[in-house]
């Protein structure tokens, strides 16, 4: 049967017509009077109730019943596509190797991997000691543990140095928080430590005995403290080693790969400051490497006779810089790798004998490999107009071998092994599509859209041959822009149910995020954030003239900071879009920016700036899509969010699709989905987020008229 599916020519696609929707009422939800009083300006926010369940929790039946009364209405205006939203899943799952196993990763003596099972929704993590052909050990079985939780991560594996004990993270709510537990790998025996809230990752000291992990605040999930544990002592009387006392700071702790250090990382997005301590001294004081500095980010690699910085001082794009393992303050940094304007420096990854650096340049990645005997350097070269490589596991020092992943919008996920010293590369595995799969029956190209000022956008994009630029095939436009992030051409076998039924899949690398180096990042954050916006238009505008496609069949989609993305684009340019997915997104921006009891707040004023401030206020509230929508048409809009979720708050999408619905002048639909279950990230099983998946393109395929 798939081959049929995957059969249907293109061209009648474009002719179908777009299917009705039942007519049916609504959930209409109630106003209460809350007025906001800042600066000097009152706004009337009546749906700002909806955040009961956030600040008083279950008892909060109204915004419940309200958030089930959405699903109910999703269901119901979607219920012609029930059979079709399982085809789709069992399509896309069709094409994910059930019984699969992990490259195994050699560490210390042991090869560690990871094995999934037909049918199972987790996996079990594994590892063989000196050889693949050892028997194996099965560490963690994840199925076993997760059976009977709707939610279940299990995460950040942590070996001690002696082999015998590990210590890994639970969140079985979705809110990001984690419980740590300790597995004694001779006896078996799993220990719960008393160790709640934290970030979920731990290192361990050299003396097998010490743990150092980060802890967070259980209301803001702001990370806090850096705590030592004691195995065997009481966790209530864990010493906290660092407390950050500036709340836009995100803190974390980690081990050099030399594993001769533990170092605290705390940073912002403009200023950052590194710790560090002995391995073999757990218990004396953390020294500061280098005080912050405003404007200043840095972080640290450790070798044997000097540290590397990676740094963004007098250097926008970065640089690399060395100094002594005993004087390490800023005036005596010396340029390693100096700064360059046209290159981005994104990380080093240290070895015995070679370093390897992920450098950004035109947009693309490249790996760089650097002697460190010689000086010599080696760029690692690739074919494709457009693609993502980056490093993959290498927690080995003393080798000579580096491993990394390969993939674009055609090819993929492929991961290699490089030897640093012969040059020679082997392929150790590729994604296997099940079912079949030809990357010469799709195009991928690179295009550059022109941004209102001028600056040239680049995008990524894929599609079926056959694919007709006549401006009627359906096309979806994907984009995010913040953080610095950057959005890279992968491979996703799912995607293959979209281009197969006669759909193009386009990327915009906008500003706010890092495509095109640091600069890019700046031009468009803080009172710059616009600039995301009218980029991600312009793209879409680009693709219409270039008859790629047209207004009645483009569609866009977001996730997070990608859903405010999109709920700024249907304000300012609402007639583009046919239709748009908003995924658990950020649109109350200025309400949310206030309360610093929402979690994560704090840590985002260098991002979005602090509406406390008026300028920063006035400018967030010209573009926050909540604040922003009026009378007027909207395009078709399917909403999604989690009860759970612990980066953007269920209240901000529901209180946006209450505002819609009652102020939108258009018949087109608007249909909100909250999980009741899950949070930021979705469903925790491998299988579970393909349904939540064929619920998005199961609404995009009934706006083209395509159902089968």
């Amino acid at each position: 049967m798939r081959k049929i599916y995957f059969g249907l020519l293109i061209m009648s696609i474009s002719t179908m017509q777009a299917q009705k929707w039942p007519d049916l009422k609504a959930p209409i939800a109630d106003k209460q009077e809350h007025i906001r009083d800042i600066h000097s300006d009152k706004v009337n926010d009546p749906y700002y109730w909806m955040i009961d369940y956030f600040k008083k929790g279950k008892d909060s039946t109204k915004v419940v019943d309200y958030l089930k009364a959405e699903n109910s209405y999703l269901e119901e205006m979607m219920k012609d596509t029930e059979s079709f939203r399982n085809l789709l899943f069992q399509e896309m799952k069709a094409r994910i190797k059930e019984k699969d196993e992990s490259v195994p990763v050699f560490k210390n003596g042991y090869y560690y991997y990871t094995r999934t099972e037909p049918g199972k929704q987790y996996f079990k993590y594994c590892r063989k000691k000196g050889s693949l052909s050892a028997t194996e050990e099965i560490l963690l079985d994840v199925d076993k543990l997760a059976e009977g939780h709707p939610y279940y991560s299990a995460t950040d594996f942590s070996i001690s140095p002696d082999n015998s004990k590990m210590i890994y993270a639970v969140d079985d709510v979705s809110r990001r928080q984690y419980k740590l537990f300790l597995k004694d790998l001779e006896t078996g025996t799993i220990t719960y430590l008393g160790i709640k809230d934290t970030s979920g990752s731990s290192e361990w000291a050299n003396d097998n005995k010490t743990i150092f992990y980060t802890q967070n605040n259980p209301v803001t999930l702001l990370s806090e403290k850096i705590k030592r544990h004691t195995l065997g002592t009481d966790s209530n009387k864990d010493i906290t080693v660092y407390e950050e006392k500036d709340k836009t700071n995100y803190i974390s702790v980690y081990k050099s790969k030399n594993q001769k250090f533990i170092l605290i990382y705390s940073g912002a997005t403009t200023s950052s400051e590194t710790r560090f301590l002995d391995a073999d001294k757990p218990n004396e004081e953390f020294i500061i490497f280098q005080p912050r500095l405003k404007n200043v980010l840095y972080t640290v690699t450790s070798l044997e006779d000097k540290f590397l910085i990676r740094t963004n001082k007098d250097a926008l794009n970065f640089k690399i810089v060395e100094t002594p393992l005993d004087k390490t303050s800023v005036e005596n940094w010396k340029d390693f790798i100096p700064h360059r304007n046209d290159v981005l420096m994104q990380n080093v990854d240290p070895f015995k004998n070679y370093l390897v650096f992920t450098e950004r340049q035109n947009g693309l990645t490249q790996l760089v490999i650097f002697d460190r005997k010689t000086g010599k350097k080696e760029f690692l070269k690739f074919d494709e107009p457009t693609y993502t490589i980056s490093g993959a596991d290498n927690p080995e020092y003393n080798t000579d071998n580096f491993r990394f992943v390969y993939t674009s919008m055609i090819t993929p996920n492929s991961q290699y092994e490089q030897d640093l010293k012969t040059g020679k590369r082997t392929l150790l595995k590729q994604q296997e599509v099940v079912g079949g799969y030809d990357k010469q029956n799709y195009i991928t190209e690179r295009l550059l859209a022109t941004a209102n000022d001028g600056t040239k956008i680049p995008i990524s994009i894929v599609y079926k041959k056959g694919y007709k630029k006549d401006g009627k095939g359906p096309l979806l436009l994907y984009g995010y822009g913040s953080y610095g992030y950057s959005m890279d051409a992968t491979f996703n076998s799912s995607r293959l149910s979209l281009l197969n039924r006669g759909f193009a899949f386009a990327v915009a690398h906008i500003r706010g995020g890092q495509e095109m180096g640091r600069q890019w990042y700046e031009d468009g954050k803080m009172m710059m954030k616009k600039n995301t916006f009218t980029d991600f238009i312009n793209t879409g505008e680009y693709l219409v003239k270039e008859k790629y496609t047209s207004p009645k069949h483009l569609y866009a989609q977001g996730r997070s900071a990608g859903g405010l993305l999109m709920g700024a684009v249907v304000n300012m340019n609402p007639n583009l879009w046919n239709g748009v997915v908003s995924q658990v997104p950020f649109v109350d921006v200025v309400n949310t920016m206030l309360d610093e009891s929402i979690p994560l707040t704090t840590n985002e004023y260098d991002e979005w700036g602090n509406p406390n401030n008026k300028e920063a206020y006035f400018y967030m509230k010209s573009y926050s899509p909540y604040e922003n929508v009026e009378k007027k048409n909207y395009p078709n809009i399917l909403v999604t969010t989690g009860l759970h979720d612990s980066q953007v708050q269920y209240f901000e999408p529901a209180k946006w699709v209450a505002k819609m619905r009652n102020l939108k002048t258009d018949k087109n639909v608007l249909l909100l989905k909250t999980d009741m279950d899950y949070g930021h990230g979705g469903a925790s099983g491998r299988f579970d987020y393909l349904k939540d998946l064929a619920l998005v393109y199961a609404f995009m395929f009934k706006l083209e008229g395509i159902n089968k």
